[in-house]
């Protein structure tokens, strides 16, 4: 199974106000496990920064300056992402921003059950605790000492990893990896036949009867006793 852990940065919370997307990070997945292919490419907004943006990524006006244009790099990331489920973290506001961009580059929206929100999935899980990529990043011990500013590549690359765990770790299913499940490729009860044995009958020799008995004597009624 194929999926795209995806995030974004844009200069603010609204594409309709004027903001625009300034990156793009994509990691495939393949049976949530990621296969090394990415997507990442940073985007001139055509707009200034605002300094409350600046403050969480670190992409400035001058450093976008020079990066190409959403509608210039529209088909390859269609391209990339193809029909896989996106997994996003608060997926509501990214597909907003990607959905305004294709439209404006002349390309479908997507619709929103495409993608696989990982917040939500944190929130039912954990309910009533905090929920953000930091702090899941803390509950299972996924290193993000390097995330000193958002970054869409590195934030996917993060949430790949938390993702697997919001699944249940590594071995998801009930199957032990290796296991007749996996090696015959089946996803549900696997029937497993054996050779019949008869049962195996043992006698008991006339001093373990005996020294039975003996025992039996030292206990008040016993239940198991022969009449």
């Amino acid at each position: 199974m194929r999926e795209i852990v995806l995030d974004t940065e844009t200069t603010g919370f609204k594409p309709e106000e004027g903001h625009r997307l300034v990156e793009i990070g994509c990691i495939e997945l393949v049976n949530h496990l990621a296969t090394g292919e990415r997507f990442h490419v940073y985007l001139n907004p055509e707009r200034d920064m605002p300094p409350e943006a600046f403050a969480v990524h670190g992409l400035s006006t001058e450093f976008l300056a020079d990066k190409p244009l959403f509608n210039d790099v529209a088909a390859d990331f269609v391209n990339f992402i193809g029909d896989a489920p996106l997994v996003i973290h608060n997926a509501a506001f990214d597909m907003h921003f990607l959905n305004w961009e294709l439209k404006i580059a002349g390309y479908p929206v997507m619709p929103k059950d495409r993608a696989v929100d990982t917040l939500l999935m944190a929130r039912q899980k954990f309910p009533g605790s905090p929920a953000t990529l930091d702090a899941l990043c803390k509950r299972f011990g996924v290193d993000n000492s390097n995330r000193t500013l958002h970054g869409a590549l590195l934030d996917a690359q993060l949430l790949a990893e938390v993702y697997l765990e919001l699944l249940g770790g590594r071995q998801t299913g009930l199957s032990f990896a290796g296991g007749p499940a996996a090696k015959s490729g089946a996803t549900g009860p696997v029937r497993i036949d054996r050779p019949f044995r008869e049962a195996r009958v043992f006698a008991v020799s006339d001093e373990e009867a005996a020294a039975h008995a003996e025992m039996l004597k030292k206990i008040k009624n016993p239940l198991w006793a022969v009449e």
